[in-house]
């Protein structure tokens, strides 16, 4: 968008920073970002192992980015891509 990467969402874990996540205690979840701010966080699944967080946020994106597309296009109206 404008030339640069915008974050759509994004899938987290790092116990030891300040503020992190550790999925194995929480749950994997995504933050969910519109102008550059986080402004959502959705549950995708139950703690889990750390080793096994990538794989089921490529499947959770795998079957969302669709959905995940469209509604960054429609927060910053964006048109089928034309306005990036």
């Amino acid at each position: 968008m404008d030339g640069d990467w915008r974050p759509v969402v994004r899938y987290d874990h790092d116990r030891d920073a300040e503020g992190g996540h550790d999925i194995t205690d929480e749950g994997l979840h995504i933050d969910i970002y519109r102008d550059g701010e986080k402004v959502d966080v959705k549950d995708v699944y139950g703690p889990v192992p750390a080793a096994e967080g990538f794989d089921h946020a490529e499947d959770d994106l795998r079957e969302n980015v669709q959905r995940y597309i469209k509604r960054f296009e429609r927060w910053h109206d964006i048109r089928n891509g034309s306005d990036l």
